[in-house]
């Protein structure tokens, strides 16, 4: 595994394995990986002949009172896993190599970024396409690898790919899980015993939601009131909401398209997202797209 620090170097890294006629598959990190990221990388390694893992905390997608300074690090864990895993490049920039003095240029990521999470964390996912078409362009991949977890920020990016004309297909992977149903998170670091118990409430809701479905409910309002009922764990809750899984709208009526039930809640003060795909096509359950659609 070879490490690189800045962009010079990454793109020098990769024309030689470009040149060598490898597929190129992309994993864009921001650290502290547990399995979630371990299941990205495994697909990478899977369908790609080079596997290239970024790790970099991107400040432009932290509002100011968010939790940038305290975001949880373990560079060394870091790069041990990724060695492991087979990696074949590692991008460990820093702030000022991502973003020269007198920075300027963003991407507004449009309508796609304003429910859900863009309603609460302003200029979120404007952070994120920027950060995100940046390392594409530095490393140019044939595939990326995204997880379902953040699957809002799926859909700003592969809305960006489509509307720019990226040359990159998008592959998105299911979410990873702990044994008793956490949804795996970097910040699931941060719960105390007692707020990880609780925590729990959150894919319980999901779950609760997914069963009726599968049992044959297809109200969008009866669904959502069954997941709601099982939020009894969080201090806060966002949203949980029925949506599109493409165009992330809200679904009322009768469920008849694949749609994505989704949850953002503050368990203490730690906040915590997760979601779940409904699919009268049960082969959406999987991996749900690759390539720009």
């Amino acid at each position: 595994m070879r490490l690189v620090r800045s962009v010079a170097e990454l793109r020098i890294a990769v024309k030689a394995l470009r040149e060598q006629g490898l597929r190129i598959g992309f994993v864009p990190t921001m650290g502290f990986l547990h399995e979630g990221h371990a299941s990205l990388i495994r697909q990478c390694a899977s369908r790609c002949d080079a596997t290239v893992v970024s790790i970099f905390v991107n400040p432009t997608q932290f509002s100011p009172n968010e939790d940038l300074a305290k975001y949880p690090q373990d560079l060394e864990a870091d790069q041990s896993l990724c060695l492991k895993l087979g990696v074949s490049l590692l991008f460990l920039p820093e702030a000022q190599e991502m973003y020269p003095s007198n920075f300027q240029t963003f991407i507004e990521p449009g309508r796609v970024a304003e429910p859900l999470c863009g309603k609460y964390r302003p200029g979120h996912f404007r952070g994120v396409a920027t950060v995100v078409a940046k390392l594409f362009n530095m490393v140019q991949p044939d595939l990326a690898f995204f997880g379902q977890k953040d699957l809002q920020q799926t859909a700003v990016i592969k809305r960006m790919v489509r509307d720019l004309n990226l040359p990159v297909d998008i592959a998105v992977v299911p979410t990873m899980r702990e044994p008793d149903g956490l949804a795996m998170s970097s910040r699931n670091v941060y719960l105390g015993p007692e707020e990880r118990k609780r925590a729990l409430s959150i894919s319980l809701a999901l779950f609760s939601a997914e069963s009726a479905f599968k049992s044959g409910e297809r109200g969008a309002a009866r669904l959502l009131s069954l997941a709601l009922e099982c939020l009894w764990g969080v201090d806060e809750l966002q949203y949980c909401e029925l949506v599109d899984a493409s165009s992330l709208e809200p679904v009322v009526g009768l469920v008849d398209r694949t749609v994505a039930i989704c949850v953002a809640a503050f368990v203490g003060s730690t906040r915590l997202i997760d979601n779940l795909i409904l699919s009268p096509n049960p082969e959406a359950q999987g991996i749900l797209s690759v390539g720009p659609d």
